[in-house]
């Protein structure tokens, strides 16, 4: 597999700069609506842009990053929303600022190991604390981000995928929902500071190189 960095928007035109110098000349720029890719002399990177799809598409002749660093820098209005059974923090960026969040925990006790009805009680109440926590982060989740459903651009999803199909299901998001990225951010358990450090994460563009 071959090795992938994700670069933020402030560090990304360095980058470029710094491959393009090692693999000169740069024969041809590729913009597609997914991926720009920059074709060296003796290699190439491709670069997967958060929040396609670019609009200034085609080939373009040597070094071109303009089209890549216009999308990639341009602020835009993001809601987050960050799950994990038992925690959530669901925020809403300008840029890299954060104007708005909610960070909540509800007790979900682990799996009992033990058998016999003991463990089908134990079973029942888990699942019942789920549903309860997920139900809260619904709640949370509606109340933060449809206050702002007139200036989001993007929502970007965290955590456990399970539990965050569960929370996004919810009607009341329907609004909100089309907007979700597809590629689902890999955090810790969700709190305030794993919620403020996400705009590094989801305004990076990844970068492959390969030869």
């Amino acid at each position: 597999m071959s090795e992938s960095y994700e670069v933020p928007p402030e560090r990304l035109g360095r980058w470029l700069q710094r491959w393009a110098d090692e693999h000169a000349p740069v024969e041809r720029t590729e913009v597609r609506r997914e991926r720009v890719t920059f074709v060296g002399s003796d290699g190439a990177v491709d670069c997967d842009p958060p929040f396609p799809p670019l609009t200034a598409l085609g080939d373009r002749t040597g070094f071109d990053p303009g089209p890549l660093l216009d999308h990639a820098t341009r602020d835009r209005v993001v809601g987050v929303v960050l799950v994990r059974l038992g925690g959530y923090a669901v925020g809403v960026f300008a840029g890299r600022r954060l104007v708005a969040s909610k960070v909540g925990r509800r007790q979900v006790h682990g799996r009992h190991r033990a058998g016999g009805s003991s463990q089908k009680r134990f079973a029942r109440r888990r699942e019942g604390q789920a549903r309860v926590a997920l139900e809260a982060a619904a709640d949370v989740a509606a109340r933060v981000l449809l206050e702002h459903r007139r200036d989001l651009e993007a929502l970007v999803l965290g955590g456990d995928r399970r539990a965050l199909a569960e929370v996004i299901a919810d009607p009341r998001l329907r609004p909100v929902a089309s907007l979700a990225s597809e590629r689902v951010l890999d955090v810790p358990d969700p709190r305030l500071a794993v919620l403020q450090r996400t705009p590094a994460l989801f305004r990076a563009t990844i970068l492959r190189p390969r030869t």
